[in-house]
């Protein structure tokens, strides 16, 4: 009965990791749903801006006051978790802080600046939640937040703020059991002995082994809950982020990417030699599209599809887009988040199934309306303000090619340009012999 503890901390490691793996091939899986990219040009670059934007936070920081919070809890959340290898070694074989063998002076130093980083960890949420709650930020607080996203991020911010002070709780019980000599003296605990030893002084050795145990064992499963609660929360970013911004759209900004397809048949079109009733080349495949534009998930591409799953709901992009300051509906956060929802219910469809059944719904008008996609000015406004590179203006695009050369329902005012396009070779509604005039009045 002496390893008791080691077997149920064993089967917990081994479930809390295994469902994580389970939830990670099933977001991997839905977006291998969207059409292939070929985003692998460009190693070098795309390795910077990763380093850069997701691992240095190099967006962040343009809004200082969050940027600055966000970097505590990042950085100290992430580094923090490095103590769960000492944990994981500890839980399986009976040791008690396993890095001590790194040394004294080495371990001293380590779990001093885990100690410090948790502390701005319990700020920077603690000013987040205030933030979120009761400052009033306009980005947090508009009505596409209300219910689950709000909790959700709540329960987030919660649930670091109790693992922080798990982890202190565990430090100052051991701190004052080691004065005691009841425990070998490992570790430096600035924060925990200052603000908790004191108290923990004034209680007994039995109660003190409980806590520091009870807060280790609260620490371990807190981290497995948190882990595998990712998948159903916006956090899933701190994973994601970094994908997302090595597959990131590394061209200008807006640039309208041309169908192969399209371009071909305009060249066929132009070429006074070309056979346009001649057959294809024996062997070869027609590479026209089976559709045109995005009308479902399907129809969009895995780096599209990655980039719902990305978003972290910050509303930087909805805060800059000037068709939602000016009161329209379009919301560049809530199309990805739109996204992700349906993506999700075609990943139900499937889980139940076997295989995707035709479930009625699309992501455009069932999720997404055309009233959003043509608020949309394609200013890039989004795409600038998203501190992972997410590019939501790409999803619109393609919804947008969709409704033209698939619907033909794009508004009025575009169909009459398209129409004297075609037809004067200009958007404007005059002869072409007409075209010159205006060079003649100067």
């Amino acid at each position: 009965m002496q390893y008791i503890d080691n077997i149920i901390f064993l089967i917990l490691l081994v479930v809390g990791f295994g469902l994580f793996a389970k939830s990670l091939l099933k977001i991997y899986r839905n977006i291998r749903l969207g059409h292939e990219i070929n985003r692998s040009d460009r190693k070098s670059e795309r390795w910077s801006t990763m380093a850069r934007v997701a691992m240095g936070q190099s967006k962040m920081v343009k809004r200082p006051v969050a940027g600055v919070l966000h970097l505590f809890v990042y950085v100290g959340f992430v580094i923090i978790n490095i103590e769960l290898i000492e944990i994981i070694v500890d839980g399986i074989f009976g040791t008690h802080r396993f890095l001590s063998i790194l040394g004294h002076d080495f371990y001293n130093f380590f779990t001093a600046t885990l100690e410090v980083l948790a502390l701005l960890v319990v700020i920077g949420v603690v000013v987040f939640f205030i933030r979120r709650n009761f400052y009033g930020v306009k980005r947090l607080t508009m009505k596409e937040l209300f219910g689950w996203p709000k909790h959700d991020a709540n329960w987030i911010l919660i649930i670091e703020f109790a693992l922080m002070m798990a982890f202190f709780k565990m430090n100052a019980a051991d701190f004052v059991l080691q004065q005691r000599g009841l425990l070998p003296e490992h570790g430096s605990f600035p924060i925990s002995s200052t603000f908790l030893g004191p108290i923990f002084v004034n209680f007994s050795d039995s109660f003190l082994f409980f806590t520091e145990k009870g807060a280790w064992w609260f620490h371990f499963v807190g981290i497995l809950f948190f882990m595998n609660y990712l998948y159903y929360s916006k956090h899933l970013h701190i994973i994601l982020a970094f994908p997302s911004t090595w597959y990131a759209n590394l061209e200008k900004k807006g640039k309208f990417n041309n169908l192969d397809s399209v371009t071909k048949e305009i060249k066929l079109m132009m070429d006074p030699n070309a056979d346009p009733y001649a057959a294809p080349a024996e062997g070869s495949e027609a590479d026209t599209p089976s559709k045109f534009g995005a009308e479902d998930i399907f129809d969009l591409n895995q780096v599209q599809l990655l980039n719902a799953y990305s978003c972290t709901e910050c509303g930087r992009c909805t805060s800059v887009c000037p068709a939602n300051i000016t009161g329209k509906q379009l919301s560049p956060r809530l199309i990805l988040m739109k996204t992700r929802d349906r993506l999700e219910e075609v990943g139900r469809n499937i889980d139940k199934n076997g295989k995707f059944v035709d479930d009625g719904k699309k992501l455009l008008n069932d999720y997404i309306t055309k009233e959003e996609l043509w608020a949309c000015t394609t200013c890039n406004a989004c795409t600038d303000a998203c501190p992972v590179l997410l590019d939501p203006l790409s999803i619109i695009f393609e919804m947008r090619r969709f409704l033209v050369m698939e619907q033909s329902a794009a508004p009025q005012e575009l169909n009459l340009m398209m129409t004297n396009v075609e037809n004067n070779a200009a958007p404007w509604q005059y002869n072409q012999a007409d075209r010159l005039n205006w060079a003649s009045e100067n």
